[in-house]
């Protein structure tokens, strides 16, 4: 009886320890540097793509306001992060 509740906690510890591994690489994925510039290069040669397609003159250049304004959507503003956390608690 022993044995037995002592193999289903290792397994659980187990099972505990692969779901971290799990989430930690999902958290490293979600603010990695590789995916915020993934997502910013993509952003921009949508936004191209589209401006071309209706005549917006200089897209290259105006491809770069939602680019921008995705780069900041990213930024954790930790002054407001601050503000925040003190104040819905």
């Amino acid at each position: 009886m022993i044995e037995q509740k002592i193999s289903e906690l290792e397994k659980n510890i187990i099972e505990l320890q692969e779901r971290n591994k799990r989430v930690e690489a999902d958290k490293a994925w979600e603010v990695s540097t590789f995916r915020k510039g993934s997502i910013i290069g993509i952003t921009y040669g949508v936004a191209v793509v589209v401006m071309f397609s209706l005549h917006i003159n200089k897209p290259h250049i105006n491809a770069i306001i939602p680019t921008v304004g995705f780069f900041l959507s990213t930024l954790t503003l930790p002054f407001l992060k601050k503000w925040w956390i003190k104040n819905h608690q």
